[in-house]
């Protein structure tokens, strides 16, 4: 018997979470069911990790306890205390991190309170980068339920992890069970902004009887500040600090994307690989611009993608909802 595994990935990119928020709610709203119950494996880097974790922690009764349309509501209501602004903030991001941690980690409390990550409704994929074993760290379900005693996290800490950008938020130390070992962890965007193909790879691992694979990756939208190059030609560290964040993120995620657009071509006009992407204007790239002329600009863009994908957005729900559990 045939059995497709449908996969869906999340970029990272700040408060600009809020895209890819709007469009899996349009996703549940055509298909009447939840995300949690429409994909084996959910995946997702820094926001979109905590998208990832928002959707798949369950309410007591085995269901989702945040529709995506409640977590584009987190974006709206408290991006403001995630990223607070203030002159103190810009003058302390040049030599210590932009902002305290106590306004993320209170937002994440509230959001997923003692739910361990061995809870989530489907599998899940998070990455973060553990910067003291200089190698990357992946959290998961299949681990937290196999070996507890070491990779069961709650999804606060998880999600306080893989959006510890560099420059924005304190790296955080995840102790382990005994509390004598620990974790040193970063943002998983530093190596897989876009974890589409880790997904890919690790849907391979978890169901090695599957026929074929379906994926669905959704971006943060792609910068579009322009970085020319008389000005940069002559920037030092202190310059290239932030910069060479956004470059690297985007590098990464286009790089995933071509490969997996080769990986995974149509078959009998069945598509099986989906990116929904948009550019950025230059106000909207900022990841920690959660005003609300920002937050309203973001929208916009995402009701865009929507609109102009229509008859894709169908097309995906339909093989979705048509696919075998």
């Amino acid at each position: 018997m045939s059995r497709l595994i449908k996969i869906l990935s999340i970029d990272g990119g700040g408060i600009r979470g809020i895209i890819p928020a709007m469009i899996l709610a349009k996703i549940e709203q055509i298909t009447s069911k939840p995300i949690a119950e429409l994909f084996h494996l959910i995946a997702g880097t820094s926001t979109g990790g905590i998208l990832a974790l928002g959707l798949t922690k369950p309410n007591g009764g085995g269901k989702p306890e945040h529709p995506a349309a409640n977590l584009v509501r987190l974006y709206e209501k408290e991006g403001s205390r995630i990223f607070p602004q203030s002159n103190f903030t810009k003058l302390k991001n040049l030599q210590d991190e932009k902002y305290p941690s106590d306004g993320i980690e209170s937002v994440l409390q509230e959001y997923f309170g003692e739910t361990m990550i061995g809870e989530a409704l489907t599998e899940i994929l998070i990455p973060s980068y553990d910067i003291e074993l200089r190698r990357p760290y992946f959290f998961k379900r299949t681990k937290a339920i196999k070996t507890p005693e070491c990779h069961n996290f709650p999804m606060k800490k998880v999600a306080r992890a893989t959006s510890a950008a560099p420059t924005y938020f304190e790296p955080l130390k995840l102790e382990i069970n005994d509390l004598t070992d620990y974790y040193a962890l970063i943002d998983g965007g530093v190596f897989a902004n876009n974890p589409a193909m880790c997904a890919y790879v690790q849907a391979k691992i978890n169901y090695p009887d599957a026929n074929d694979f379906l994926i669905v990756s959704i971006g943060t939208g792609e910068l579009t500040t322009i970085l020319p190059y008389e000005k940069v030609k002559d920037w030092g560290l202190l310059q290239w600090a932030q910069p060479i964040i956004h470059v690297t993120f985007d590098g990464v995620s286009d790089t995933v994307h071509y490969q997996l657009k080769q990986l995974l071509p149509p078959v009998r006009n069945q598509r099986r690989y989906y990116r929904f992407q948009t550019r950025l204007t230059e106000r909207g790239d900022h990841m920690d611009d959660a005003s609300k002329e920002n937050i309203r600009a973001l929208k916009l863009q995402a009701e865009s993608i929507i609109n102009d994908n229509e008859e894709n957005l169908q097309m995906l729900s339909n093989q979705l909802l048509s696919a075998a559990s």
